[in-house]
């Protein structure tokens, strides 16, 4: 692959978003406190997505690094919690190296208004919603890069958190009923005049979840195609897992029925496909059903009640859609995409009845 190919594949940032700015003087003058060796003024890009903590690219010189920081405006409490998301990573780096170095942490509001972490930038392609015909992935080579996605979700949950030093994470135990209550509560709360109540759903997971977790391991909770980055000369091997903002202590199954959630599939329906965002229907990609089927056999979790893990990460994906899309009708999140949140979460509330009205629990 010639180096203008590579050059083409590596993720890219573009323009900051109105409002979004970061003070980069000041960020400097904090990393060079800490012993890092950068010196001038970075040229300071945003990269695509940022629906929840916000991502930068602090280009210097010698160096390019990556800002992460909350976004602007109110967030639920405990969310993007960018201090404790660099932390796990730091301590789970030893026993997961697909996470990236971080660099500094700032707790200091009056940096830049709010804290950041710095970590190193992973030069490499995240499959967004399409695959680049550049990575020349047939449909045989696809179901290997998906299988091989799969596989460092499974590598995580098959991790001992306690070898991590990140057995205290979470409360682990009771996590299943927890996140139904708490999902809940979040979705009432965020609720616009303008979607669905989800009370149904709401009370059929209340009504159908298990009352004993499969397991209790490390999960990363935000778990998609474009949360990994794939080394451009060799784009079947994952080099970063990125976007450890929600990771805990909790069920594993849950964290698959969450990553299913964004799984089109190339037999979706057309509102599900306009929802697409990574490239999860191409040519020899795996189902819903088939990754059910691998990641059981993988690792050993029975899967026999897997309606309520799939009904559950819909809800949850419509609870964080309803979130960002009520941030944006008060005026405190500026991506013109977070305009469709709302009626998707529509869409979802129907798709979770769907699933709930052929279900044999």
């Amino acid at each position: 692959m010639s180096d203008s190919s590579n050059n083409a594949l590596v993720d890219q940032a573009g323009q900051v978003r109105a409002g979004e700015e970061v003070d980069v003087a000041q960020v400097t003058a904090y990393l060079q406190s800490k012993g890092l060796a950068v010196e001038g003024t970075p040229e300071l890009q945003q990269f695509p997505g940022g629906a929840s903590n916000l991502t930068y690219l602090l280009r210097y010189a010698s160096v390019d690094l990556i800002l992460r920081r909350p976004p602007f405006g109110h967030i639920a409490k405990s969310a993007h919690d960018v201090v404790r998301e660099a932390v796990i990573m730091q301590k789970l780096k030893p026993v997961y190296p697909q996470v990236p170095v971080i660099h500094a942490i700032c707790e200091d509001v009056d940096v830049i208004g709010a804290p950041f972490y710095v970590m190193e930038r992973l030069v490499g392609n995240i499959p967004r919603q399409n695959l680049s015909p550049e990575l020349g992935l047939d449909a045989a080579k696809t179901r290997q890069l998906c299988l091989n996605v799969l596989d460092a979700l499974i590598e995580l949950h098959k991790l001992d958190p306690a070898k991590a030093g990140l057995d205290t994470l979470g409360k682990g135990e009771g996590y299943v009923a927890r996140q139904v209550e708490g999902w809940t509560k979040r979705y009432r709360a965020a609720r616009t005049d303008d979607v669905g109540d989800f009370e149904a759903v709401m009370a059929w997971l209340a009504e159908k979840q298990p009352q004993q977790e499969v397991a209790i391991r490390l999960i990363h909770n935000d778990f998609r195609f474009d949360n990994v980055v794939l080394d451009v000369n060799d784009p079947l091997r994952i080099i970063g897992v990125l976007d450890w903002e929600m990771a805990t202590l909790g069920d594993p199954l849950m964290d698959l029925g969450s990553a299913l959630a964004y799984w089109v599939q190339a037999d979706d329906d057309p509102f599900m496909k306009g929802s697409r965002r990574q490239p999860t229907n191409a040519p020899g990609m795996l189902t819903r059903d088939e990754v059910v089927r691998y990641y059981a056999e993988k690792t050993g979790f029975s899967v026999e009640n897997f309606d309520f893990y799939t009904v559950y990460g819909l809800f949850r994906l419509a609870g964080i859609a309803q979130q960002i899309y009520k941030r944006f009708k008060e005026g405190n999140a500026r991506n013109p995409a977070f305009a469709q949140f709302g009626p998707f979460a529509c869409y979802l509330e129907q798709r979770c009845l769907g699933i709930i009205a052929q279900s044999s629990l």
